[in-house]
């Protein structure tokens, strides 16, 4: 994500090495911490969450650009207005060879000013797996089907 001027994420990346001094994440004791963790198996993500980053917004654009070039093909982009102060969400929705990717950046300003970047690709068919309630547990009553 350097390579496209994106902020670097001081998160663990799911299944990668736990940081020094973490805790170890628990094993999943109900029912929905179970369906999360077979959902979050199905993706892979990177996400920056903290202070406003300047240009990370160009940042994103152009790492979908580059996502183009390499045949991801590029669906919805959506641009939304969060308040009265500023905020913005800006998605956009790729698809390639079974997979769907969502590209994000949230930034939110006033008395909490902070800013949210992530990429996150599912695997299609993985998520197919789900049931239709299962998918409403995870995502709520609008989940999307691919």
């Amino acid at each position: 994500m350097k390579q496209a001027g994106l902020p670097k994420s001081d998160l663990p990346g799911v299944g990668g090495p736990a940081p020094t001094g973490s805790t170890p994440r628990p094993t999943p004791s109900t029912d929905q911490e179970r369906l999360q963790e077979r959902a979050l198996a199905c993706t892979a993500s990177w996400q920056y969450v903290g202070p406003p980053v300047d240009g990370s917004r160009d940042a994103l654009e152009k790492a979908v650009t580059a996502l183009v070039a390499e045949d991801w093909v590029q669906g919805e982009r959506q641009v939304e207005k969060l308040d009265d102060k500023g905020g913005t969400m800006l998605q956009h929705t790729l698809r390639k060879r079974g997979w769907t990717l969502y590209a994000r950046h949230t930034g939110m300003r006033g008395s909490m000013t902070m800013e949210m970047v992530s990429l996150q690709a599912t695997e299609n068919a993985c998520m197919n797996r789900f049931t239709e309630q299962e998918r409403k547990s995870l995502f709520g009553e609008d989940a999307e089907r691919d």
